[in-house]
């Protein structure tokens, strides 16, 4: 009994966006679109809503693929400042330290977890 397998294949975010820039320039629908694509890539590849939300920037103009800064706390942050700072006072929570180092308490909790310490 044969079975078609196919490979699944990784595309990164900016790979999908390029799929979606050509769809979009076919002329094709969002819907029809994102079924295009993912019945030949994968059938998780890209939401309509998704498709939706790359057509409006492609209809704006806006043709910008890579993932633009967003606002918040930054995900990483200098190990030198966090080192000191629970040498200093073991007992800071996570959340006192966050504050501290202007990142979120999952950041600061990783890179603790990094240097061995709970």
């Amino acid at each position: 009994m044969d079975v078609d397998v196919e490979p699944k294949i990784n595309f990164s975010h900016k790979e999908i966006r390029v799929l979606l820039l050509h769809e979009f320039r076919l002329g094709h629908k969002t819907t029809e679109a994102a079924n295009n694509m993912c019945s030949t890539m994968g059938q998780s590849l890209v939401s309509t809503r998704s498709a939706q939300r790359w057509f409006n920037h492609f209809k704006n103009e806006d043709l910008e693929l890579d993932n633009l800064p967003r606002s918040g706390r930054p995900m990483e942050l200098n190990m030198d400042l966090l080192k000191p700072l629970i040498e200093k006072d073991p007992l800071l929570t996570l959340r006192c330290l966050a504050e501290q180092l202007e990142c979120s308490h999952t950041t600061v909790e990783k890179h603790l977890n990094e240097l061995g310490k709970t």
